[in-house]
């Protein structure tokens, strides 16, 4: 079964046809919402909310090892995240669907492991490849069943949030390598590979980073969400062909 978490921009899931919902409860609390599922083109999916419904958790504040938890109690052999990013780099301009390979952490005071406890062993989990190669594959052979244009690759930063960046801050994230910037990638994806999930994210560019683009000045967020809505329609699209391609 393939789970998909929604961001910003997708707290629902249209052409989901709902069968139930359930609320799950494990070792590390609730998730962020009750785990909806349904069929999308006859094969079924959960779908799991990372801000709520009504997007009221912030970034650094959603339960990442309640959502991750949950997910693998239910089996899921594939998770795709979708998360909004601002772009760094010159080609990752709002409206663009970017598939990332890599990922630096710049988050803190995060629940950031399941092996964090005395009665656990000492753990080391390999993250040279951060996302699922599997995953990644799937995804663009579904865009391009889908006639959808993504980039292929590049480097997410991860920063706490919830305040945007400043220029020097972005200025440093390139300098970094780093070529978008999000507040949800970790520790998701990290806590997926220490369960073992097949996890790969979808990334929409809502806005360029601050001091990049044309203009200097802040986004007004009305184009933020107009260009996220947007956005959402092609990774809808994206999706639909991942769960048929994943079905067939």
């Amino acid at each position: 079964m393939i789970a998909i978490i929604g961001g910003s921009g997708m707290n629902k899931l249209s052409g989901l046809e709902e069968l139930h919902r359930q609320i799950m409860r494990t070792p590390y609390g609730e998730p962020s919402s009750p785990l909806l599922f349904g069929t999308i083109n006859g094969q079924e999916i959960v779908f799991l909310s990372r801000h709520g419904y009504g997007h009221t958790i912030p970034p650094h504040a959603v339960n990442y090892r309640a959502n991750m938890w949950a997910l693998n109690a239910l089996q899921a052999d594939r998770v795709i995240a979708i998360a909004s990013v601002g772009g760094i780099r010159a080609d990752m301009i709002p409206g663009k669907i970017v598939i990332p390979d890599q990922i630096i952490d710049y988050t803190y005071d995060r629940k950031f492991t399941y092996f964090d406890g005395t009665d656990k062993a000492v753990t080391h989990t390999d993250f040279t490849q951060p996302y699922c190669p599997i995953g990644r594959a799937s995804i663009l052979r579904a865009a391009r069943h889908a006639g959808e244009s993504v980039i292929d690759g590049g480097v997410y930063a991860a920063t706490q949030g919830p305040r945007l960046e400043t220029e020097a801050e972005i200025n440093r994230l390139e300098r970094d390598g780093a070529d978008m910037v999000g507040m949800t990638g970790m520790p998701e994806t990290i806590l997926a590979r220490e369960l073992g999930l097949s996890y790969a994210t979808i990334a929409a560019v809502a806005n360029h980073a601050a001091g990049r683009g044309e203009s200097t000045q802040a986004v007004p967020l009305e184009t933020v969400y107009t260009v996220l809505e947007e956005s959402m329609v092609h990774v809808r699209n994206i999706l639909e062909h991942l769960v048929q391609d994943y079905g067939d």
